[in-house]
């Protein structure tokens, strides 16, 4: 039954990504490369999945893919599932709280959101996309996910920041996050707003829940437990884990 389950989570992920190589796909479904690719040897083989020898990814046969059967249910219900607790987080600690999910793999889409309601409040554009290593959400999935060093500069090289961020102190905040199982964004993404995420284990692969506030409005040590708070929040949404 375990190896019906990983196959499902699979083609989950094909259906609302980009081809992926083998190492990506096994990363991100938390699986060897050995179970990996026997699992997408029968899924080829049954027709469900094609490989581009070229570039040795895998992507949803066409007949699937058109068929939508398996795109964005995973996530439909995460988001359903997380919505009232989102909106909960963002008036408990007046922030915009996003919950984002790895489309392809140069980005991340938002599925959902919440706001407080205060008189002045930041606010997320419906249905946005980022660049895949931007903000705090792109530290915290290349944490989540364990991402090599070359991946991880694949990620950064095409975000446009804000603020001067080296790679080198991108890659320790990336680090950093991996330790502390969120990761802080101080206005290099958006100038004047602090940004925390964190990646969701056992959620599927790749999705990341952020809450963003006024970067003059909280201390260090309010950034810190504002992360803890979200860690708790993360852990609500992926119940047994």
């Amino acid at each position: 039954m375990r190896s019906v389950s990983h196959a499902l989570a699979i083609l989950r992920l094909l259906a609302g990504t980009s081809p992926l190589s083998l190492s990506e796909i096994g990363r991100l479904v938390e699986l060897s490369p050995s179970s990996c690719l026997n699992l997408l040897k029968t899924l080829v083989e049954e027709g469900v999945v094609e490989r581009d020898p070229r570039g040795k990814r895998y992507g949803l046969a066409p007949a699937w893919a058109a068929s939508g059967a398996l795109r964005d249910g995973a996530a439909q219900m995460l988001a359903d599932r997380a919505r009232p607790l989102m909106a909960q987080f963002a008036q408990s600690f007046d922030a915009a709280v996003g919950l984002w999910k790895m489309v392809s793999r140069e980005r991340t889409g938002l599925i959902a959101r919440a706001e407080s309601d205060a008189g002045m409040r930041l606010h997320l554009a419906d249905a946005q996309r980022q660049p895949l290593g931007g903000g705090a959400v792109g530290r915290a999935l290349a944490a989540a996910q364990g991402i090599d060093g070359a991946e991880l500069r694949r990620r950064f090289a095409p975000v446009r920041w804000q603020a001067d961020l080296s790679f080198e102190t991108y890659a320790g905040q990336v680090r950093e996050a991996g330790r502390k199982g969120f990761a802080v964004d101080q206005g290099f993404a958006h100038r004047g707003v602090c940004t925390v995420a964190a990646g969701l284990a056992g959620a599927g692969a790749g999705f990341c829940v952020s809450a963003s506030v006024l970067a003059v409005s909280r201390s260090a040590a309010e950034v810190e437990a504002l992360g803890a708070e979200l860690l708790r929040l993360g852990a609500a949404l992926t119940p047994g884990r």
